[in-house]
């Protein structure tokens, strides 16, 4: 693409979008205005090929138009036309976008893996403490009724000895040595080393 067009319909040469790029490097609004008309359309249609999505496409494309204010300075017309010059770096841009989009979802994949995991590890540690509580249970049941109520009372109601001494009218030296023996056969049942 050698020539583009004015809005006027006819095609600037080569020369002439030098001479306008050399002008915006020393801050000409009006020259700028032009470039960026005789640009903008090519620039989009070039990014939108890449990135295919039409809101990012503008955006980039409004970026490069603004690296062409604020670069035109360095731009030289003995390595190549503007053209060229403004397509090369649409196309960085572009290609830049790809890959930070590349990235994002990368990271977000990665990120969703942690959180997935984590959520795998809740489940589990879930199962294993409803299967301990009912190993608990069952071993509870092997135990006598005084055994099972004095430590049921103790240790799951938060009761001192006395108290549930007095609950079960029973001896506090009765209850004592029930919930030694019983604490000692719920060990042996869970299988819990001394």
């Amino acid at each position: 693409m050698n020539q583009v067009c004015r809005t006027s319909g006819t095609p600037f040469d080569r020369e002439e979008l030098a001479e306008l790029v050399a002008k915006v490097a020393v801050g000409d609004h009006d020259a700028y205005q032009q470039v960026y008309r005789a640009l903008a359309g090519p620039v989009f249609g070039l990014v939108r090929r890449v990135l295919r999505d039409p809101a990012q496409s503008e955006e980039v494309a409004q970026d490069v138009m603004l690296d062409v204010w604020r670069r035109a300075a360095q731009y030289r017309p003995e390595r190549g036309g503007v053209v060229p010059w403004v397509m090369t770096m649409a196309h960085h841009r572009a290609v830049d976008r790809v890959r930070l989009v590349q990235n994002t979802v990368q990271r977000e994949e990665r990120a969703a893996a942690q959180a997935h995991t984590t959520a795998f590890d809740q489940v589990a540690e879930q199962v294993e403490d409803r299967l301990d509580r009912e190993r608990v249970r069952h071993c509870l049941q092997a135990l006598s009724d005084l055994q099972r109520q004095s430590l049921t009372l103790a240790y799951y109601r938060g009761l001192t000895y006395q108290e549930v001494a007095d609950m079960l009218d029973a001896p506090l030296s009765t209850v004592k040595t029930r919930m030694r023996d019983g604490l000692i056969r719920l060990r042996d049942c869970l299988g819990v080393e001394p």
